[in-house]
């Protein structure tokens, strides 16, 4: 029954929208419409997401269309399904989209405007499967939310292409590093949000978010362990305040280990060398600081300056000047 009023719902928004949509902008609403069905648990058709992307490659205005129509259609509806293929579509724009078209998306406008991936009060009630998959709407926009804000800070794209700065990045600053690693952090922190329940399993379409969420953990994971090996070799040239926010942050990823393992059940070198790279950092920066104290190196001393690391723990919000992402308003 409701894959059947899906399907009447579907027929009656496109019937309308052959009848209210200007000519020149009703293939681009049409996009949208197919790509985002009332269908449960499907995913979107791999064809229609590709058309969507190509279309909105061809023009800014066309881009602005495009992103406005399926921001309407992500905020108007009231089906848990509808949304999570929205914020899916979005995730595939801000993935393999053209840049005309990532440049659209405005999460975070400048000017005070509408901050679009706002989706805190998305409740979907109709049955309790979907007053589930409501707490998967409103985590998901926060981690695309997350994952503009970070690429915002790096300077580039996060999860979309390989660093464009690993050739430059033994010459950034103490403090340009820290900022983009706390940045990467909080992303991390923001995929082991994810609700945890058993409906992935069963859940096609879940199914496929959660993948692209491994995806970009990988990736993640790569970005990370750029700049932790970067840390390694100047440990012994950061201060006293740096290295103790540097552990504090290296603590706060520690902590996600075990979500992370709950979540994607994937055995990759990168991963290992990841959290081995942290407990040497963590040693390596503990021994640094008590030799410029002027201190032997003893498991009472070294604990006590780890448990003033972990005390400093608040996360803190910085801004990129490195490159100036337009990302506009719709």
């Amino acid at each position: 029954m409701k894959d059947f009023i899906g399907i009447v719902k579907d027929k009656v928004s496109l019937s309308k929208l052959a009848l209210i949509a200007k000519p020149n902008t009703l293939s681009l609403h049409l996009a949208v419409l197919r790509t985002t069905s009332h269908t449960p648990s499907s995913p979107p058709n791999d064809h229609h997401l590709a058309t969507l992307l190509s279309l909105g490659d061809s023009s800014r205005a066309t881009a602005s269309i495009l992103i406005h129509s399926l921001m309407n259609r992500l905020h108007r509806t009231t089906d848990s399904y509808v949304a999570l293929k929205c914020l899916f579509t979005i995730h595939h724009i801000i993935k393999r989209g053209p840049f005309i078209l990532k440049d659209q998306l405005s999460a975070f406008p400048a000017g005070g405007g509408r901050n679009n991936l706002n989706l805190s009060g998305f409740r979907d009630g109709s049955s309790a499967t979907t007053w589930v998959l409501s707490a998967w709407v409103r985590w998901y926009a926060r981690y695309l939310e997350t994952v503009i804000f970070t690429s915002k800070n790096l300077g580039f794209v996060i999860c979309s292409s390989p660093s464009q700065f690993e050739d430059s990045i033994s010459s950034y600053m103490n403090h340009d590093l820290i900022r983009d690693f706390e940045s990467l952090v909080s992303l991390i922190e923001e995929i082991c949000k994810a609700p945890d329940n058993l409906l992935v399993e069963r859940d096609r379409l879940l199914h496929v978010i959660t993948d692209m969420l491994m995806n970009d953990y990988l990736s993640t994971v790569n970005e990370i362990l750029l700049r932790l090996s970067e840390f390694k070799e100047r440990v012994s040239l950061l201060s006293f305040n740096d290295s103790v926010e540097l552990v504090s942050s290296l603590d706060r990823l520690l902590s996600c280990k075990e979500k992370l393992s709950h979540l994607f059940s994937i055995r990759k070198t990168s991963v290992e060398t990841l959290w081995e790279l942290i407990e040497e950092l963590n040693n390596k920066i503990g021994m640094v600081n008590l030799q410029k104290l002027g201190k032997r190196p003893s498991g009472s001393e070294s604990a006590r300056f780890d448990d003033r690391a972990v005390r400093t723990s608040d996360s803190m919000k910085f801004s990129s000047g490195r490159l100036n992402l337009n990302w506009s308003n719709v």
